[in-house]
């Protein structure tokens, strides 16, 4: 059985703790949407000053996160949708969850293609990005889709000011990670007629939950009293995003 959560909180910290604790502390399987407000996240491995803007980000309040699977920097906001697949395994198959999120869009009548690094695009240009991680037999493949997103303030957020000898965090030797930039757009452009966000968010919710067998699933009070610990001591953390360099039991 697959738990679905379709999750409203906009808070980025929060977010990202909440699926490390479905990936480590449960053993069920989920699928979660979720959106943050605006807000930069880099990879596990990335350099805060390779790939980000931070005067931009200050300027016009946008969160700087970093989360615990690799992968590149990717931008959200209001108009961005971000799904979660987090499930017990005996092989992970990566492929799967990118090929099922590329059926969803063809439902709408959308025709998108995948390249090796597990992108999507629409028209030659990239409308989502995943990031991948196994955690003993749990595994977790994360993405975004850009639906309506304000790629003027991806683009300038993304703008990092770093050179190639940026070092891992936390790494003395180490090279940081770099993103692979790629030209974006946006699901919508490609819609006629264009869908309200909250629509095209109810049918991508309804399409993975009708798949098999699943059942609607809302955090505990248990569950956000631990999302909210490992929030504040880990996600929340300036240590954590500049220098990945905390440690937490989960």
């Amino acid at each position: 059985m697959t738990s679905c959560i379709d999750n409203r909180c906009t808070d980025v910290y929060f977010n990202l703790a909440a699926e490390e604790y479905l990936l480590k502390k449960k053993k069920d399987n989920f699928f979660m949407v979720w959106q943050s407000a605006p807000s930069v996240v880099i990879g596990k491995h990335q350099s805060v000053r390779k790939e980000t803007d931070e005067a931009y980000l200050r300027a016009n309040d946008i969160a700087l996160a970093r989360r615990f699977s690799g992968g590149g920097a990717v931008y959200h906001d209001e108009g961005n949708l971000n799904l979660s697949f987090i499930e017990t395994v005996e092989r992970p198959d990566f492929e799967y969850y990118l090929r099922q999120t590329v059926d969803f869009l063809e439902t709408l009548g959308i025709v998108a293609y995948t390249d090796k690094r597990m992108g999507i695009y629409v028209d030659g240009r990239k409308v989502s990005g995943s990031a991948q991680c196994i955690h003993k037999n749990r595994v977790m493949y994360h993405c975004t889709l850009l639906y309506s997103t304000n790629l003027q303030a991806l683009d300038a957020a993304l703008c990092g000011k770093g050179g190639d000898g940026d070092l891992l965090p936390g790494s003395r030797v180490l090279r940081a990670v770099p993103s692979v930039r790629s030209t974006v757009t946006n699901i919508s452009e490609h819609l006629s007629p264009v869908l309200p966000l909250r629509r095209f968010a109810r049918l991508l919710f309804h399409f993975f939950f009708e798949k098999g067998d699943s059942r609607i699933y809302r955090f505990t009070p248990g569950d956000l009293k631990e999302i909210e610990r490992l929030k504040a001591e880990k996600y929340a953390c300036g240590e954590w995003i500049y220098d990945k360099a905390v440690s937490v039991s989960v």
